[in-house]
């Protein structure tokens, strides 16, 4: 029998981490903002996934209705998104009655398995996205958190939503079918106050994160919520916006990255310089900037190589 760093984690038989598991005493401690009538932000930390951090680092949305709260991204792992139900009964006075996962990557999805199945939705393009990567994902979460994942396990949404209205408890949502970030990108707009729940399509002060992105279709998406009248922005990683520069400061990322890489090759530099090109100073505020552009190399450059370089 084969047994994955995962499944050693979860029987104990690492020593090392056994030990540790013993002593482990992290708790997620997740705080909320008001952001309007019956909603709130969860704040993620503006880093990259790690022990010290538990892996909180996206957003979270928290929506109050008659039938129970809305949790717009349940976190990282089952005690994340223990805390963060815990906490939307403590603000909205009602259990989570729905959950909605944005999209595949673990950091917005794996917290899902604190909630009954049955009410966990997202795109059919994410269940199929989670299907394929979950239990990958949930080895790497593992290596990566040892306990703060314990008792996670992939939890499949129901891949049912499309784009058009919806209502839950009485509070009116307009739901976005949208991809580019991944294959299936859902953003919520409330209509109660014209908040537009947008994931990772919109980063803000924060550098966008590209292992899945397609660029074009990221692009078309951008164009769909710039189009769409709201009051705030919620953005996947970042503080709220309020003055309506975050879609374009995603784009202003996107296009710089596409067209740096693509000279990078052009000019025959390696991934290894490509990694440490100059970044702009307009994106000196961006957290983890030089982070994903390394990060995005990764994703990029040999498909770009394939596509520019003379073949032999």
């Amino acid at each position: 029998m084969r047994l994955d760093r995962r499944a050693l984690v979860l029987a104990g038989l690492l020593s090392p981490i056994a030990a540790f598991a013993e002593q482990f005493a992290g708790k997620y401690n997740p705080l909320a903002d008001p952001v309007g009538d019956g909603l709130w932000m969860v704040r993620g930390a503006d880093e990259a996934i790690g022990f010290a951090n538990g892996g909180a680092i996206a957003n979270s949305a928290i929506i109050a209705t008659d039938a129970g709260a809305v949790l717009f991204d349940p976190g990282v792992s089952r005690e994340h998104g223990l805390a963060l139900g815990a906490l939307a009964q403590r603000l909205t006075g009602k259990a989570v009655g729905r959950v909605y996962v944005s999209h595949l990557h673990p950091d917005h999805a794996m917290g899902a398995a604190a909630f009954d199945p049955a009410i966990v939705h997202a795109l059919p393009a994410t269940r199929a996205e989670l299907e394929r990567d979950g239990e990958g994902f949930s080895d790497a979460m593992y290596r990566l958190l040892a306990d703060w994942m314990k008792g996670t396990a992939v939890v499949l949404p129901q891949g049912d939503l499309s784009d058009g209205q919806a209502e839950f408890g009485g509070r009116k949502f307009r739901l976005l079918a949208l991809k580019g970030h991944s294959g299936g990108d859902l953003a919520l707009l409330d209509e109660a106050t014209g908040t537009l729940i947008a994931g990772d399509l919109v980063f803000h002060d924060r550098a966008p994160s590209t292992p899945h992105a397609s660029l074009p279709d990221w692009r078309k998406s951008l164009d769909v919520l710039a189009a769409l009248p709201h009051r705030l922005l919620l953005p996947g990683h970042g503080p709220i916006d309020r003055d309506g520069s975050a879609i374009a400061q995603t784009r202003d990322w996107l296009d710089w990255l596409e067209a740096t890489l693509r000279d990078s090759v052009a000019q025959g530099f390696d991934m290894s310089e490509a990694g440490e090109l100059p970044i702009p100073p307009r994106f000196a505020a961006l957290k983890a900037a030089r982070y994903e552009l390394q990060r995005s190399v990764s994703h990029f450059y040999p498909a770009l190589e394939a596509e520019l370089l003379p073949r032999l």
